[in-house]
């Protein structure tokens, strides 16, 4: 009896091992390989366009195993280019091949004021007695003092991406990150615009702490004789800050 029994397991395992195996080379079977869409983007990945001038796009091929695919091309953000309005414009060119796998590459057109001589360029630091925080008055000082995390916030950089246009480092000018001791991800980071009368716009915003950006910068001020920045911003419709940043 004991004999069947084991014969039985034995078999039944066979059985068993003959069905994976079977089951394994179905899946390999399956398997199917497919050609990417190559997207040939000409001219260059960043193109700089003077404010008030025409734009004509350098384009994009498109194949698919060596053969012209452009006619299933599709390109985006190339009629919201402005070129009488300063700022960065992203045009797409993407394609999908037959087994239904997209590409994508993607040219940044940036429109700048030629006007615009002035350069900001540098590493800032807030007056830590004239910048607020809220609206009641208080002052980064205040809290410095309060969190004790730092007296003075150090190393808000301005980077020049074109002319009159800069990348910025930290538009909160240090408060979550510094004062409050948070993690660089809470810094926000931006593209603001200077024009040729030492306003200063925001172009751009984002924290990728929590993913989003800034309401909005207003009264924007370079002061060319004390090399001074001040502006005021707005954040998720509770936080405010007049910001006053000196070269360092």
């Amino acid at each position: 009896m004991k004999k069947v029994l084991y014969f039985g397991f034995a078999l039944c395992a066979m059985v068993l091992g003959f069905t994976s195996c079977n089951d394994d080379h179905d899946a390999l079977s399956d398997t199917t390989l497919t050609n990417y869409v190559d997207l040939q983007l000409q001219g260059d990945e960043f193109t700089l366009i003077p404010l008030g001038t025409s734009y004509k796009d350098a384009g994009c091929k498109a194949e698919l195993s060596g053969e012209d695919y452009s006619s299933h091309m599709e390109i985006d953000g190339l009629n919201a280019v402005d070129v009488n309005k300063v700022g960065f414009y992203e045009i797409t060119y993407s394609a999908v091949n037959p087994d239904g796998y997209p590409a994508s590459v993607s040219r940044t057109v940036c429109v700048y004021d030629p006007s615009v001589t002035t350069s900001i360029e540098g590493s800032y630091q807030p007056d830590m007695v004239a910048t607020k925080y809220g609206t009641k008055g208080y002052t980064f000082a205040d809290y410095a003092a309060s969190y004790g995390n730092t007296s003075q916030c150090t190393g808000i950089t301005f980077t020049e991406a074109a002319p009159g246009i800069y990348y910025v480092n930290d538009i909160f000018a240090g408060w979550y990150n510094q004062i409050r001791g948070y993690a660089a991800k809470y810094c926000m980071t931006g593209y603001m615009n200077l024009d040729a009368e030492n306003n200063l716009y925001l172009l751009s915003s984002y924290v990728s702490g929590w993913g989003d950006g800034l309401d909005y910068v207003k009264n924007g001020k370079y002061d060319p004789e004390t090399g001074q920045i001040t502006y005021s911003l707005s954040y998720a419709g509770q936080i405010f800050m007049d910001i006053v940043l000196n070269k360092e």
